[in-house]
């Protein structure tokens, strides 16, 4: 995909529209690692990534059938390697996010994943699209960054780190970054919904073979159930939804770098609900991520005026 071929965003708006979109979208996501520790131990995270993607990609075909009635907006040309590409990321990502997180305990987990997000999304923009980040925006994203590398250290145990699942995390948060680069052309292009729909279709038909193999034999209970339900509707189905209006007004890369704000509910809950304890000063990483996400929102509206 170049430069040429790559939809501008809207203008940045003054008002705190595509900003409050993007940071609700990140709020549900931050409850994703909490959900998944309360699925059933017996249920593989590979199953509960394939079908979080099936859940979701039955959230948008359900809403593209009652918004396409409505809207009189003329269809997109359909654009099929980029939906592709787009169902291929989220496929990696999801599976990998998921593996990971059982690895590395959701914060840690979280934070690396997300963490990583903006700091491939700036690099992916400057060299695909030809549009570098300004040093503002940098500075935003990387003091949120160090913030949540400090959340994850005072979380996890210095001597025992699982490598592997680091890894992973660090693939699934390039693998999200790709989405929401290409993703946001489809988005600037079509209509919401049915973007979606085909691009979480995709993943749904690339993660359950996928989990089938990887995780063996689908077996769950009624809680697993809901523990899918959940994530697939309202922390995938919704949080995205919210995310892809989000990129209607807003570059890719800030808006990979508000999903800094993942971290911050995920830090909440698995100090409320899971019962991890983290060292003290991971506060201190919390009050960074919250300063950088402030510096991401100040770059994004100089470089708009």
């Amino acid at each position: 995909m170049s430069a040429s071929t790559t939809a501008s965003p809207a203008p940045f708006s003054s008002s705190s529209g595509p900003v409050g979109l993007v940071l609700l979208a990140a709020l549900l996501w931050g409850t994703t690692g909490t959900a998944q520790h309360f699925a059933p131990a017996n249920l593989s995270p590979y199953w509960v990534g394939g079908l979080r993607m099936a859940m979701a990609a039955l959230f948008f075909i359900a809403l593209a059938a009652v918004t396409d009635g409505q809207n009189r907006r003329p269809a997109a040309p359909t654009r099929w390697s980029r939906l592709l590409f787009c169902g291929l990321c989220m496929a990696v990502y999801n599976l990998n996010f998921f593996a990971g997180v059982r690895a590395c305990g959701v914060a840690l987990g979280t934070a690396l994943a997300i963490g990583s997000g903006p700091i491939w999304a700036g690099l992916m923009q400057a060299v695909v699209q030809k549009r570098m980040p300004s040093p503002l925006w940098w500075l935003g994203t990387c003091t949120g960054v160090s913030g949540g590398v400090v959340m994850a250290l005072a979380s996890a145990d210095s001597q025992q780190l699982p490598w592997l699942g680091m890894a992973l995390c660090l693939l699934a948060g390039m693998s999200y970054a790709a989405y929401a680069l290409v993703n946001q052309a489809l988005v600037l292009e079509g209509q919401v919904a049915r973007v979606n729909a085909w691009v979480f279709g995709c993943a749904a038909l690339m993660s359950l073979p996928l989990a089938a193999w990887l995780g063996g034999p689908l077996h769950t209970s009624a809680s697993g159930w809901a523990v899918v339900v959940y994530l697939g509707v309202v922390a995938t189905g919704v949080a995205y939804l919210l995310f892809s209006m989000g990129l209607r007004g807003m570059s890719a890369a800030t808006g990979v770098a508000l999903s800094k704000a993942e971290p911050i509910t995920a830090f909440a809950l698995s100090l409320l609900v899971v019962g991890e304890r983290p060292a003290w000063w991971a506060a201190l990483g919390l009050l960074a991520v919250i300063g950088g996400l402030w510096i991401v929102v100040k770059a994004e509206r100089e470089a708009a005026a």
